[in-house]
This record gives C-alpha cells, structure tokens and sequence, in this order.
C-alpha cells in the first residue's frame, strides 16, 4: 500500500541561485554514483581554499538545490542533496561540511547532510540522532605548512 504525500519545496529562492544550483546538479549525481573514497578525495581537493561556511549559507545552498530538483527534495535524495549544497557553498567561497553515516537509535539509517557551525543544517532531528562515518570538513588555517 502506498501513502499519498506531497513534497515540500522551497518557494522564494532567487533565479541566480537557483541558476547555480542547476550547475551543480549533474556533478552532484555523478558524484553520488562513486565510491565513498573517491567522493571524499573529489571533496578534499574542491574544498581547498574555502572559509568556513555559516548555517545561512548551507541553509540556502540546501534550500536552492531542493527548490531545483525533486530528486533532492525527496526522502531518498540525501547524497545528491548534501554534495549539491556542499558544492554550491563553494560556489560562493565557503564549504559547508560533508557528513554521512547513520542514526543513531533504531531503526538503521543511513543518512548524507551537511553541517554549518557544528550543527546538522535543515535536518529535523535533534543533536547527535546521526553518528558521523565519513566528514569532509573546511581546511583549517592552523595547519602546518607542508614541507
């Protein structure tokens, strides 16, 4: 049996974002389709260079690639979803960091969402619901020159 439901889409997003988040649609599924090891490597090397990015920017990089596609507003859209709104903060000089893994209370569930300021971003769950297994976080200014 199946249960009627609506997707809810973002309405308001302005057409440059959502212009950009077309742009980085293709590469975001194409990125879903490989190993975890490559996507982290691909993530690693895209992220070089960028600040940090705020829950209001991975907010609307969430926000821009569910209002341009219903893959990624749908339940199942999760990989898609958080590497499109990690590649679209980087369009703009920030990376919001990249998370997969699973909750944490039962029912196993494997999960893909982004993170900004330590918090999951647009997730409706609280705090800790999902352990992380593979994060690709900002590079960090602190870090030791390579020699």
């Amino acid at each position: 049996m199946t249960t009627p439901s609506a997707l809810e889409r973002p309405t308001g997003v302005p057409f440059a974002r959502r212009l950009a988040a077309r742009l980085v649609l293709l590469p975001a599924v194409v990125l879903s389709f490989l190993p975890p090891r490559r996507i982290r490597a691909v993530l690693a090397v895209v992220r070089r260079g960028a600040a940090p990015a705020t829950a209001a920017q991975a907010k609307s990089a969430r926000d821009a690639m569910c209002a341009v596609s219903l893959l990624c507003a749908g339940p199942k859209g999760c990989l898609p979803r958080s590497l499109g709104a990690a590649l679209l903060c980087r369009l703009t000089g920030g990376w919001a960091t990249w998370c997969t893994g699973a909750s944490v209370v039962p029912p196993f569930n494997a999960h893909a969402w982004i993170e900004a300021e330590g918090r999951p971003v647009g997730e409706d769950v609280p705090d800790g619901y999902f352990a992380r297994l593979i994060a690709v976080e900002p590079p960090t200014a602190n870090r030791p020159p390579r020699r």
